[in-house]
């Protein structure tokens, strides 16, 4: 059984990452791209589906790991009666922003180094390298090539396990095993790579090279972080949030997944089970408001870039979701041969949300460009042609009911965040418009955006509840609403603001809010038939931290964001949700829109503070 999500640090090389164990194993591990097929899958299932240990004999759990510094650079260390070792961890950076492979991204091939060191006293050691290609279904051709290098290879794949000196792999069909013993003052290094399966092997690296890649790798993660513009309170959970949505990002397009990981559970043993290796349009503004605050203008354009480009075409194709590269069809599939996460069946690869109408995202495609737009960035006349047309098909559907931000899979209805979107289309597109001299289409747009406002405020706000509504008619609050005053819809001191976040005590589970429902309830009250519950939702108990603190309540906002930065695992990391109950993470991991959400609360409190002062930037919306 794979551990607890908790249990998991993340390493990764800008375009695909992968998931080592309190125990040692690799335990994730998707080639050559965040997206491809998995070659090590026992996540998702158990070690037959692949995995990668290296550990002490006998030892089920390290002592302690943390990562290098601000690096991605993972140090776990065991202690026994007979001495004292350390693993290292890595994978070196493939894009071209990496001093490791200047020139074309993606040369190379992905790689995990694993580095054993003795540290005091004769550990003895063992590891056990089980590929599994395509998800774990595929036990591959596994032989040796010579005395320290091994090769597993099927149909397209092919894969590659180098020993140091010394080491004498043990190779049967199923499984390569090592064992050997480590001294004080002692290292051995191995590498795990994958190559087409047309290619060959490359050459062994000599010890020498290894430890030059180790300090390229250090290097090139340790200037990145240096960057970072933030000296407030909680600075090392903000920089490690930066460092993970930099490690999932693709760098070849600077597209960033939602998660290195597919189908772990919102709900143990159930069926709320999602590919997150994807690029979500729902999440665009925040992010960029994530980078841009941090000082991370490059990879924010690269965002932005990456947005317009998998959105061009037909607004009326526009999804809410796209590949790293800007893939559109990304066709939902069961993997019947996994047990799936702790027994959570089914397990699914690629997601069907891919064809559902979200009204929201038209609005977050266009504040994405308003604030790009307001960070300075000069856009081209296809971009502005793109706003228009974006706009002018949200004009032809808004009344429609969708599938909303939660990609329901149940009956679509008319959500209020969706049409709060809408109108935030019509405002940002307003806006953009008196910039680029469209004076034109400003009327046009502004009635839109009238006529949006009024039919929120008529029919999402109810008087009896003092607060507004999951949809319209609806009788549950809706956490999205606590973004209503960050998008500019209402001031923050509007009553309907205040109501609707007082009504948030509703959500409210021993200091952590779900995304809807009522607690007092029972729980979330869900809106298809996929049964099970789910925990509390990480990005919703930041956002209720920045409307407590818009509201004039810092003091609680301040609590909120702590409560928060308590549940990190032991390195720094946050899945989707969490479980308050039963204190364990859920979801996929590491979750991107809950480290953004991290990173734009700690500004939203504290600012930027250098050279004893304090200023707080303003938000990337209005």
């Amino acid at each position: 059984m794979a551990g607890r999500i908790e249990d998991y640090a993340l390493v990764g090389d800008l375009e695909t990452a992968a998931l080592i164990g309190t125990d040692g194993s690799v335990d994730w591990w998707c080639a050559p791209r965040f997206d491809s097929p998995a070659c090590l899958a026992a996540l998702l299932g158990d070690p037959a589906h692949g995995r990668w240990l290296l550990a002490p004999v006998g030892r089920a759990r390290c002592t302690r790991r943390s990562y290098r510094g601000d690096t991605l650079v993972l140090d776990t260390y065991w202690e026994s009666v007979t001495g004292t070792v350390r693993v290292t961890d890595f994978m070196p950076p493939r894009s071209q922003d990496s001093p490791e492979y200047p020139g074309s991204a993606g040369e190379g091939g992905p790689r995990i180094v694993r580095v054993v060191e003795g540290i005091a006293g004769r550990v003895a050691m063992r590891g056990e390298l089980r590929l599994r290609f395509h998800h774990g279904s595929i036990v591959p051709w596994t032989r040796a090539v010579d005395r320290r290098t091994v090769a597993s290879i099927a149909g397209p794949d092919a894969a590659y396990l180098s020993c140091g000196p010394g080491i004498d792999p043990v190779v049967t069909p199923d499984r390569t095993t090592v064992e050997f013993t480590v001294s004080a003052g002692s290292s051995v290094a191995f590498v795990l790579g994958w190559r087409p399966s047309h290619t060959a092997v490359p050459p062994t690296a000599s010890p020498a090279e290894i430890d030059a890649t180790l300090l390229r790798t250090l290097a090139f993660w340790n200037d990145w972080a240096g960057a970072l513009r933030y000296e407030g309170p909680a600075r090392e959970a903000v920089l490690r949030s930066l460092l993970t949505l930099k490690a999932l990002t693709y760098a070849p397009t600077g597209g960033i997944v939602a998660a290195a990981t597919a189908s772990l559970p919102e709900s143990i043993g159930a069926q709320r089970n999602w590919d997150y290796r994807f690029c979500w349009l729902r999440d665009s503004t925040f992010t960029l408001s994530c980078l841009l605050r941090g000082g991370y203008r490059r990879e924010a354009m690269a965002w932005k870039d990456w947005l317009l480009r998998a959105v061009a075409g037909d607004p009326a194709d526009l999804q809410p979701l796209y590949g790293v590269e800007g893939q559109r069809r990304l066709p939902e599939t069961y993997a019947d041969w996994l047990p799936g996460y702790e027994s959570s069946r089914p397990v699914r690869f690629g997601n069907a949300a891919v064809d559902q109408f979200q009204l929201d995202i038209y609005g977050e495609v266009l504040n994405t460009v308003y604030s790009a737009v307001r960070a300075g960035v000069a856009l081209d006349p296809p971009a502005w042609a793109l706003v228009a047309e974006l706009l002018e098909y949200l004009g032809t559907r808004w009344r429609e009911p969708d599938e909303g931000i939660w990609e329901v899979r149940g009956p679509r209805r008319h959500f209020v965040h969706s049409k709060v979107m809408a109108w935030v289309a019509a405002d940002r597109a307003v806006r953009l418009a008196r910039v680029a001299g469209l004076r034109g289409s400003v009327r046009r747009w502004q009635a839109l955006r009238h006529e949006i406002h009024a039919e929120i405020c008529a029919r999402g706000w109810s008087e009896d509840q003092q607060s507004f509504t999951q949809y319209y008619g609806g009788h549950e609050v809706d956490a999205t609403a606590l973004l209503i005053p960050r998008l500019g819809f209402l001031p923050a001191d509007d009553p309907r603001v205040l109501g609707t976040v007082k009504a948030m005590e509703r959500l409210d589970e021993h200091g952590f809010l779900r995304r809807y429902g009522d607690v007092r309830d029972g729980g979330t009250h869900h809106l298809d038939d996929l049964g099970g519950t789910e925990g509390a939702f990480v990005a919703c108990t930041f956002w209720y931290a920045d409307a407590l603190a818009a509201t004039g309540r810092p003091d609680r906002a301040r609590t909120a964001f702590e409560r928060v930065l308590a549940i990190r695992n032991d390195v720094g990391l946050l899945a989707e949700e969490w479980d308050p109950v039963a204190g364990r993470q859920l979801g996929n991991t590491p979750q991107a829109l809950s480290h953004v959400a991290l990173v734009n609360t700690a500004f939203t409190l504290y600012g930027t503070r250098r050279h004893g002062r304090t200023t707080t930037p303003r938000l990337a919306v209005a």
